[in-house]
């Protein structure tokens, strides 16, 4: 039976130590960084340095938001950091930030992203941000963002076998 867990929370939270800490006993894990390459961004490769440093070196790397096709791959647990990447990057592919109107196109990836999730025969952990306990974002770009990423965390959320909900370093389970 596979093992589908999410973890969500804050910026800073703790999210990925704990994927990482759920994972730790696996020899084999596929870490799937779903950040992209910023290159010349100091603070962004700082991060990276750090996720890295942490990581067993038995781990692989997949650098990339096509994330369906792994899903439904046979392999090692994937531990997958994070979703509000794999969302931003998902929306920046299909330029909805020109037009609003795409967000369609994102929803449908949501949905295929749902389904390889649900019918995964990996275990797999994933993070993501929790962003809709702050203010009401002022422009509609973001207001899409924050809508979507609350529609993707709802949607794997439910098709999770577990999901954790972590801040300050501490991770409760959500019943």
């Amino acid at each position: 039976m596979p093992d589908r867990t999410l973890i969500l929370g804050g910026a800073r939270s703790g999210k990925s130590v704990a994927a990482e800490r759920l994972l730790s006993a696996e020899p084999d894990v596929l870490y799937v960084a779903t950040g992209g390459n910023d290159s010349g961004d100091a603070e962004w490769a700082d991060r990276v340095a750090k996720h890295q440093a942490r990581r067993p070196a038995s781990w692989g790397l997949a650098e990339t938001i096509d994330l369906v096709p792994l899903l439904e791959s046979p392999g090692p647990p994937l531990l997958i950091d994070c979703l509000t990447l794999w969302l931003s990057r998902t929306m920046d592919n299909v330029d909805v930030w020109s037009d609003l109107d795409r967000a369609g196109l994102v929803e449908q990836q949501i949905a295929d992203l749902a389904d390889a999730w649900s019918a995964t025969a990996r275990r797999v952990v994933a993070v993501s941000n929790d962003v809709g306990s702050g203010i009401v974002p002022a422009d509609p770009g973001t207001r899409l963002f924050r809508d979507l990423m609350g529609r993707l965390n709802t949607t794997i959320s439910l098709a999770s076998d577990q999901v954790l909900w972590t801040i300050a370093g501490r991770t409760i389970p959500l019943t």
